[in-house]
């Protein structure tokens, strides 16, 4: 099977791109949130026809526009389509109950390196618990683990928690977004509608084996 990320995976999906179609979707991306042929997942989405009504930039920004490691942005629109994009490295690093409020779906596309200390976990964390919290979908579309498989390191103490290391979990913890989504998902207080579009041609890992 040839290898696709979850997002090309969802783009030859009709059911997947029709549902997309008819909900306010939101988009959580950065500038390696890319296609197989190398478009940005918010213009492939648009292309498509999806109705992405928002997106949300992590740390460093939507588009790369924020790479210095600590400089925080503010809400901005999109110059290209003109959707709004809120910064989730600014004023708040949650998504707030307000700016979930007009959506039905939200579509996180982050590319994860395979460290708890990345903060990109920790975004996919706190969409979780407000997606819980909120009663909206929580897409992950998949992407692959750079660091490789294996589990090394010591785990997060309880009580250490911050935005550098959202829960208990090794400093190499050998799992993708999506995997690291399905062992959240026991985390979160409440129900979560998650769904983990996974790519295609690649081994999938039991989420629940991190745990000692």
């Amino acid at each position: 099977m040839a290898f696709q990320f979850g997002i090309d995976h969802l783009l030859n999906q009709s059911a997947l791109i029709d549902r997309l179609k008819s909900a306010r979707v939101g988009l959580v991306a950065h500038p390696a949130s890319v296609t197989g042929d190398n478009r940005h997942s918010l213009d492939a989405l648009i292309a498509a026809g999806c109705k992405v009504v928002k997106a949300f930039g992590p740390q460093h920004g939507m588009r790369g526009d924020k790479q210095d490691n600590m400089i925080e942005s503010a809400d901005y629109r999109d110059p290209l389509h003109g959707i709004p994009v809120v910064s989730l490295y600014g004023e708040h690093r949650r998504p707030m109950p307000e700016v979930l409020a007009d959506l039905d779906i939200v579509l996180f596309d982050l590319q994860d390196i395979g460290c708890r200390i990345y903060s990109y976990i920790t975004t996919l964390f706190y969409f979780c618990e407000a997606c819980s919290e909120s009663g909206i979908e929580l897409w992950v579309l998949d992407r692959p683990n750079p660091a490789g498989r294996p589990i090394d390191g010591l785990f997060l103490e309880p009580g250490e928690e911050s935005f550098v290391g959202c829960t208990r979990l090794p400093t190499r913890h050998g799992l993708t977004a999506g995997e690291l989504a399905s062992y959240f998902l026991t985390l979160v207080p409440g129900e979560l509608d998650l769904q983990i579009v996974r790519m295609q041609g690649y081994q999938c890992n039991d989420a629940k084996k991190i745990h000692p």
